[in-house]
């Protein structure tokens, strides 16, 4: 396998099983892996897989950056979408780009920005698919002014499993489209999808940094000036307690114009060529992420960032995905793995949020990757994520003692606030919970069982969390 959990090579005719895992590296579980080179071997498989008997069902895959087990789907088929078809079209004067399922964020950015052109969301990683990212209805650090990918889908060609390629968008087949975007991939296989791209003038970003003291600090100053900026993030220091508790980093930026750069940079201000530096060893010592080693980091980490700085200059790489400098970055949490918690909680349940942050600091749950955001309007998609709120995304070794517990307790007050997790991170949760959160599941089933009358489309998410 590679680090993505799938296949290195292979073509549609490959068949044999292999075991997966989704980026959290925690409950592997073995498929029939197939490349699909066209949309029509994503039709010919899925009617294969539904003329089978097996029932134990097919679920797409791109690059297995879910960190749970959404694109997993034990004892079925697996289409690992990697590898459909390649082709890029950017239509300049519509404001859109024509790219097939398969196509990496990576790939689409190294395209587009010679041209003057950037993807309208980016997550924390450019190794995800297009397809991929509809299936999440993916978010960044602009959900406040942009929303999520889905927003900005103008159409897509969706494989359903009798074989059928149906062109859907906002305005054809709306139920489908909403359902399909954020749908976790079980309405069927994206092949190729439209979508509205951003003019920039270079590839940097100018950055605006504050230090804050502790939680309260950063919500207010996000809440008094995120509307200035088009992306805004806060590293939370989960493992600071008393008057420190949540003390953050707050960064916020908007795209750089070409006088904004130093002069060596305005000589090709659209020059974009991020690199990997390091890789993670392939063995890492079980407890090397200890509290005691994750308290100092965030400790030193917070006090080295300005308490304030204004204007600074940074490459798109590096402000957008600065984990995708380390590759295999997920072997650093030892052999069993890692859980990302991602929540939402509606304005007005701070109190949520500072509890969690809280209990966090009190349990010592080593975690250095805590980023909190605020999220504006979502997307009509029923199982879509973002909502106005609160989000706070957090990673934690899978063998902390009394994890789950604790996450459970997180999962009922999240819950109890409005609020919800999001499943393209999830690998834990269970059933009741995740029902609670999503009141619109019903709905999103009446229009998956249009799509998909016999139930092909599955995955070890969706068996785990009764969602199909």
């Amino acid at each position: 396998m590679d680090e993505k959990g799938g296949p290195v090579d292979g073509s549609a005719e490959d068949g044999g099983y292999r075991l997966l895992t989704g980026w959290g590296r925690t409950a592997p579980t073995a498929a029939r892996v197939v490349r699909p080179r066209t949309a029509a071997d994503v039709g010919r498989l899925l009617r294969e897989a539904a003329g089978s008997g097996a029932r134990r069902g097919a679920v797409a895959r791109g690059l297995g950056r879910a960190y749970g087990d959404a694109a997993q789907c034990a004892g079925g088929l697996v289409l690992d979408c990697s590898a459909l078809a390649s082709g890029i079209r950017l239509d300049r004067a519509a404001g859109t780009v024509t790219a097939s399922a398969g196509t990496g964020l990576a790939e689409l950015m190294a395209h587009l920005l010679p041209r003057g052109r950037f993807v309208p969301v980016t997550p924390g990683t450019r190794h995800v698919t297009v397809g991929g990212a509809i299936a999440a209805d993916i978010h960044g650090k602009n959900h406040h002014v942009d929303s999520s990918i889905g927003a900005h889908v103008r159409s897509l060609r969706l494989v359903t499993p009798d074989g059928t390629e149906h062109a859907i968008g906002p305005g054809r087949d709306p139920e489908l489209f909403w359902a399909t975007v954020g749908g976790m991939g079980l309405t069927g296989v994206v092949t190729e999808a439209t979508i509205g791209v951003l003019p920039v003038e270079t590839a940097a970003v100018r950055v605006d940094t504050d230090r804050t003291p502790d939680l309260d600090a950063a919500l207010a100053l996000m809440s008094a000036s995120d509307h200035r900026y088009r992306y805004t993030v806060c590293w939370i220091d989960l493992m600071a307690r008393g008057a420190a508790t949540g003390r953050g980093v707050l960064t916020r930026a908007h795209h750089a114009r070409p006088a904004d750069l130093p002069p060596r940079l305005r000589r090709d201000p659209l020059a974009y060529a991020p690199r990997t530096l390091v890789a993670a060893p392939p063995l890492v010592p079980p407890r090397l992420l200890s509290p005691w080693s994750v308290r100092a980091f965030n400790a030193a980490y917070h006090a080295r960032a300005p308490r304030r700085a204004r204007g600074d200059i940074q490459g798109l790489g590096s402000f957008f995905h600065p984990l995708d400098a380390v590759r295999g970055w997920n072997r650093l949490y030892g052999p069993r793995g890692l859980v990302q918690y991602q929540f939402v909680v509606p304005f007005g349940a701070e109190d949520t949020l500072r509890r969690i942050v809280e209990r966090l600091a009190a349990a010592g749950a080593p975690s250095f990757l805590a980023v909190l955001k605020r999220f504006g309007s979502g997307t009509p998609a029923p199982l879509s994520f973002p909502m106005p709120g609160w989000t706070l995304a957090l990673d934690l070794p899978a063998e902390v003692p009394g994890l789950a517990a604790l996450l459970r307790s997180f999962d009922t007050a999240v819950a109890a606030a409005g609020g919800r997790i999001y499943l393209a991170k999830d690998a834990r949760a269970r059933a009741a919970d995740v029902h609670a959160m999503y009141p619109r599941l019903p709905e999103w089933r009446a229009v998956r069982a249009r799509a998909d009358p016999e139930g092909v489309l599955t995955s070890d998410l969706a068996r785990r969390l009764e969602l199909v």
